[in-house]
């Protein structure tokens, strides 16, 4: 467990809101559904994209398939654009999608204390609000190749593939948007393994940081 530091407050402000991002497999998106029964605050996972979409107008499948898997293949179209001004729009896309989703994050961010999952939330949120940022990973392949086998119904000979794959994606996704390090803990407020914590022992942790941090409970 890493803690990048003990004063949860930042320049005055109370934290608001936590940011979730997680190894594919890991088991993130479970803690947060948990820790936001805990706190009585909202979790937006999937639901940002349905958001956003209803929001800007955009096509939600098209949304999908955009989301955190813009890496090299938006390099490739960049690389294509050079030259070609009729590609204009087509290179464009994926920031148009991705300052959708982050303007539904920031918007939600202003109606109240929420934990939002992956997105960059961390970077989107920094002028919004202070908020306390969580990675999620688990040291064991063994047990994530468990868990995705049993929720993704990925083949048993292409599973730790698979999941490398999707690491890679949400890497190189974090680094062109937020620009930082993907799983680097000097990025995250706390880093946790649920190798070796139970979801619900993660999202204890988190929930006892943000008493302290005042990530709202809400009020009664």
């Amino acid at each position: 467990m890493n803690a990048k530091n003990t004063a949860y407050q930042i320049t005055g402000r109370r934290r608001s809101c936590i940011t979730i991002d997680r190894q594919y497999g890991s088991g993130g998106r479970e803690v947060g559904r948990i820790l936001s029964q805990k706190l009585g605050i909202p979790f937006y996972d999937g639901e940002l994209l349905l958001l956003a979409a209803e929001r800007f107008g955009l096509n939600p499948g098209r949304l999908r398939e955009k989301d955190e898997t813009r890496s090299k293949s938006l390099l490739h179209d960049i690389a294509m654009f050079a030259g070609s001004l009729q590609n204009y729009g087509q290179m464009f896309e994926p920031y148009q999608m991705f300052e959708a989703v982050s303007e539904t994050i920031r918007r939600l961010a202003m109606e109240g204390p929420a934990i939002f999952m992956g997105r960059c939330a961390d970077t989107v949120l920094k002028e919004v609000c202070a908020s306390l940022d969580i990675f999620i990973y688990a040291s064991s392949m063994e047990e994530r190749v468990s868990r995705i086998r049993a929720t993704d119904h990925v083949p048993a000979k292409n599973t730790e593939a698979y999941i490398r794959k999707k690491d890679q994606q949400r890497r190189e996704y974090y680094k062109m948007f937020a620009e930082k390090e993907w799983g680097k803990m000097e990025n995250y407020d706390i880093c946790l393994n649920t190798s070796s914590f139970e979801y619900e022992g993660c999202a204890d942790i988190i929930a006892a940081m943000a008493d302290r941090a005042g990530s709202g409970r809400k009020k009664e």
